[in-house]
């Protein structure tokens, strides 16, 4: 699984990033989490405002930072969306 946090590395950002961490962690997820700062980058999703959460190239959330139990929910309907990809 891939996970980028969109955003400058401003504090919001930085309190996503973290809270993506700890929910991966306490998933046992293999993923790889980026912090994505170039605005150029950023901009190739469909975003208007930061930060944004991207798992596996969807962006899921923009714009907020989302509670340590929507980050969980997040992540775990992108692996259900994963594994039902991996059986087609």
């Amino acid at each position: 699984m891939k996970i980028k946090v969109l955003g400058p590395g401003c504090a919001r950002c930085h309190r996503l990033e973290q809270t993506v961490k700890d929910v991966v962690k306490e998933l046992a997820v293999d993923a790889s989490i980026e912090e994505v700062k170039d605005v150029k980058k950023i901009m190739a999703y469909p975003i208007l405002t930061t930060p944004g959460l991207v798992v596996n190239e969807e962006l899921v959330c923009s714009g907020k930072v989302p509670d340590k139990a929507e980050v969980t929910q997040l992540i775990v309907n992108a692996l259900e969306k994963q594994q039902r990809g991996d059986r087609k």
